[in-house]
C-alpha cells in the first residue's frame, strides 16, 4: 500500500501534546537524524546586512562562528545561517553574494568546533549546494522550494533535510508587516488553508525524491498574515502534524508580537518566549529563537510542568 499523501484529506493528526504517539525525528543524512529528548531550539545567527534583529552584528565569519558557539552554550540545538534577508519590504539577494557571505561563516563554525546542525537559510539551490560543501545539514527555505525548481532536487540527491514554509508572497512584495490595508484573505481560514498550501508543496518534495522524514514545514508566521492570523497559526501549529512532517515555527522578535506598541525587535524577547510556548504546547517541535537562553530556560520549565520532567 502506498503511503498516503500530505494533501490527503483523510490524513489526520494527533492530539497536540501526544508525542507519545509521535516521537519526533528529522533525517538530515544517509546516516544522520536529529531526534531531540527535549523541545527543540534553532538559534540564529545572520550574516546579512539588513536582517530585521540582527542585521550587521555577523559580518565578520570570526564573529558568526563565536555567536554560533554561544548559542550552542545557551542550548540551542542546532542553529540556523542567513545570507539573506526575508524581513517585509527586503530586497533579494543573488546566490553569489549569498555564497560570499555564508560559506566563510559555516565553516568558521565548523573549525571553531561547531558540533549542532547547522541549516542554511535559502531559496537558491546553487547557494544551498555552496553552504552544504561547507559543512550545513539542512536547508531551510522560506519559499517552500517554488523560488527555485532545482532546490527539491538537490535536498533528494544529498539526502538532507529540509524545511518548507509557507508564505503569501516575495518579501519584497510584503511591506506591511503589522499594517495591512486589509486583512488577507484565505479561504476556510489561516490554519487550514496554510494546511493545504503545506500539504501541497510537502508533496512536491516527495515527488523530487525528499524522504518524508527529511522534511520538517513551518507556516511562516509573520509571512503574509495579519496580526490575529500570526495569533491563529501558533495555536493551531498542532493541525499541522497531519502532513506527516514535523512542525517547525519562528515567531521570535517579530513585530506582530508587539503589535501597537512601539518596541524594537531586540525588546521582544518576553513576547517571544510567550509565543515560543503556545506554539511548543500546540504541537510545534522546533521553536526558532534570537535569545536562545531565555527560550531555553522557560521551554525546559514548560516541559518540566506538563510531564513532570527533571
Amino acid at each position: 500500500m502506498d503511503e498516503p499523501r500530505a494533501s490527503d484529506p483523510e490524513r489526520t493528526e494527533p492530539a497536540p501534546l501526544d508525542r507519545a504517539a509521535r516521537a519526533f525525528s528529522w533525517r538530515l543524512g544517509p546516516d544522520r537524524a536529529f531526534s531531540p529528548a527535549r523541545p527543540a531550539l534553532m538559534g540564529v545567527v545572520n550574516v546579512t546586512p539588513d536582517s530585521f534583529s540582527d542585521g550587521g552584528e555577523a559580518l565578520d565569519p570570526r564573529v558568526a562562528a563565536d555567536r554560533a558557539l554561544a548559542l550552542e552554550r545557551d542550548g540551542a540545538d542546532l542553529i540556523d545561517v542567513g545570507g539573506e534577508s526575508t524581513r517585509p519590504g527586503a530586497e533579494a539577494v543573488d546566490a553569489r553574494e549569498q555564497i560570499r557571505r555564508v560559506v566563510p561563516a559555516i565553516r568558521a563554525m565548523r573549525d571553531a568546533g561547531l558540533k549542532l546542525p547547522i541549516t542554511i537559510d535559502t531559496t537558491l539551490a546553487t547557494a544551498a549546494e555552496a553552504a552544504l560543501d561547507a559543512g550545513a545539514d539542512a536547508v531551510n527555505d522560506v519559499s517552500g522550494g517554488t523560488d527555485d525548481p532545482e532546490l527539491l532536487p538537490l535536498a533528494a540527491s544529498r539526502g538532507v533535510g529540509i524545511i518548507l514554509m509557507h508564505r503569501l508572497t516575495l518579501p519584497a512584495r510584503d511591506h506591511y508587516s503589522t499594517a495591512y490595508p486589509r486583512e488577507p484573505q484565505y479561504e476556510g481560514g489561516v490554519v487550514e488553508a496554510v494546511r493545504r498550501a503545506l500539504a501541497e508543496r510537502v508533496d512536491a518534495a516527495l515527488d523530487a525524491g525528499v524522504e518524508r522524514r527529511a522534511i520538517l514545514v513551518d507556516p511562516g508566521v509573520g509571512f503574509g498574515k495579519s496580526v490575529a492570523q500570526n495569533r491563529e497559526l501558533i495555536r493551531g501549529a498542532g493541525r499541522l502534524a497531519g502532513l506527516g512532517a514535523g512542525v517547525l515555527i519562528g515567531a521570535s522578535r517579530k513585530s506582530f508580537l508587539a503589535a501597537g506598541r512601539e518596541v524594537p525587535p531586540a525588546d521582544r524577547d518576553p513576547e517571544s518566549v510567550a509565543a515560543a510556548i503556545m506554539a511548543w504546547l500546540s504541537g510545534a517541535e522546533v521553536i526558532r529563537a534570537h535569545n536562545v537562553l531565555w527560550h531555553r530556560r522557560a521551554l525546559d520549565a514548560a516541559s518540566a510542568l506538563a510531564w513532570n520532567n527533571p
